[in-house]
């Protein structure tokens, strides 16, 4: 059976909160200064501002629009998105733990950067008892603040999870109530050689995947520069020609052949997918090619911000593996190349040059760290077993908080009319 929160099948989606990130619809036109871009175009969520989305989308950039001209693309895109705030809502009072991370944290900040909060929080004992399953995450609606169950966290900070060691070890972490402060208190069981995989081996496979994004990303720039050409040239001649400049080396000329037109449809499927053509074929590409010069933003993945904080993770992996403590903060010429790279700076191939060269010096430190093989996993153990049966305290007492005499109603389990 599908159980899903009260009243969800009578969702406005015009209404519904609108996470940044969420896929969406334009209901409206909206005329730019050299174009107009059409009704039901396809977009992300960008940001929100008051009452205006400022959504994102592919080949025009982001483009401001009233809360009641978008709606999610998708029904179960608005059910998650009022589930989410209706969780949000409820339990941000039993937060136990948080802190201040992203490059706030890691000395890397900006004028323009954000302000990246991560904590922890603890369900109430009536959450976990009904048929609604309670949610693990909290994520503000502008995606700048996410809190974990602390159930999750700690499974999280025994595979040695960066984002989870990163929020525990942070200067700025703070607890809110003494179980939080348990878990500061006991942070260092969490803390094992797996850094070496989890924070250092993790972003070099990460930066490999950049690398390869890369080509392709100058390849879709390549054929569609093709496609401008008079006359436009066939498919079987874009795939010869693509196959010809593709780096990467295949077998046979065939197989170099089929590889570059799996690409090229790759390619007209996630234009369609992204609204950007009106069908998903080779001709409708031609003609996006041919009658919008798009000049396509980079791929999100391929931002500097990203691999600036790659190699941000291996030079902490390192550094943590050789002193067995936590060194966070950036500081001096490490600090200004990484800044370099944030900016742009640095071009992406000698970025993942930079990551070659760290390889060596993080094989070292793995093989020469004191830390222990694995996460103290009973010490963890008896940590969740302290914290649930704390929270069932409070709960039985009926104590003063958001655990017990004022612990928020726990959603009711009610079928969705069709």
């Amino acid at each position: 059976m599908a159980l899903r929160i009260r009243g969800l099948a009578q969702l406005d989606p015009r209404a519904v909160p609108l996470p940044v990130g969420t896929e969406v619809c334009t209901r409206v036109d909206r005329a730019l200064e050299d174009r107009v871009v059409p009704q039901g175009a396809v977009g992300r969520v960008h940001a929100i501002n008051d009452q205006n989305v400022d959504v994102h989308l592919v080949g025009v950039g982001i483009v401001r629009y009233a809360r009641d001209e978008v709606h999610p693309r998708k029904l179960g895109q608005a059910r998650y998105a009022q589930r989410r705030e209706d969780a949000w809502e409820a339990l941000q009072p039993c937060v136990v733990l948080e802190a201040t991370v992203g490059s706030r944290a890691w000395g890397l900040a900006t004028p323009s950067s954000d302000v990246d909060v991560r904590g922890v929080f603890a369900q109430p004992m009536p959450w976990t008892f009904g048929l609604v399953d309670p949610p693990d995450t909290l994520v503000s609606a502008d995606g700048s603040t996410t809190y974990w169950e602390v159930g999750k966290a700690i499974r999280q900070a025994l595979r040695a999870d960066p984002n989870t060691l990163e929020m525990l070890f942070v200067p700025s972490a703070r607890a809110t109530d003494p179980v939080g402060q348990w878990l500061l208190d006991a942070r260092d069981a969490f803390v094992s050689s797996e850094i070496y995989g989890s924070f250092g081996r993790y972003a070099l496979s990460q930066l490999k995947r950049l690398e390869q994004n890369l080509q392709l990303a100058e390849l879709r720039h390549t054929v569609l520069a093709w496609l401008r050409e008079d006359p436009a040239p066939s498919l079987d001649e874009v795939t010869s020609r693509l196959a010809k400049l593709d780096p990467r080396a295949a077998p046979t000329t065939a197989d170099a052949e089929l590889r570059a037109r799996n690409h090229i449809k790759q390619l007209y499927r996630s234009f369609y997918d992204q609204g950007l053509i009106p069908a998903r074929d080779f001709p409708a590409l031609v003609v996006f090619a041919r009658q919008q010069a798009p000049s396509l933003d980079l791929a999100r993945e391929l931002r500097p911000k990203n691999a600036y904080n790659l190699i941000r993770l291996i030079i902490t992996a390192i550094a943590w593996l050789k002193t067995g403590e936590a060194h966070l903060e950036v500081t001096g010429t490490t600090r200004t190349q990484l800044l370099d790279i944030k900016e742009g700076r640095v071009a992406l191939a000698d970025v993942l040059q930079a990551a070659e060269e760290l390889t060596p010096e993080l094989e070292a430190a793995r093989r020469e760290t004191k830390l222990p093989p694995r996460a103290d996993l009973v010490r963890a153990d008896e940590l969740l077993h302290r914290v649930r049966d704390e929270l069932a305290r409070r709960w039985v007492e009926k104590q003063p908080g958001s655990w017990g005499a004022d612990a928020p109603r726990p959603p009711q389990a009610r079928w969705d009319e069709e």
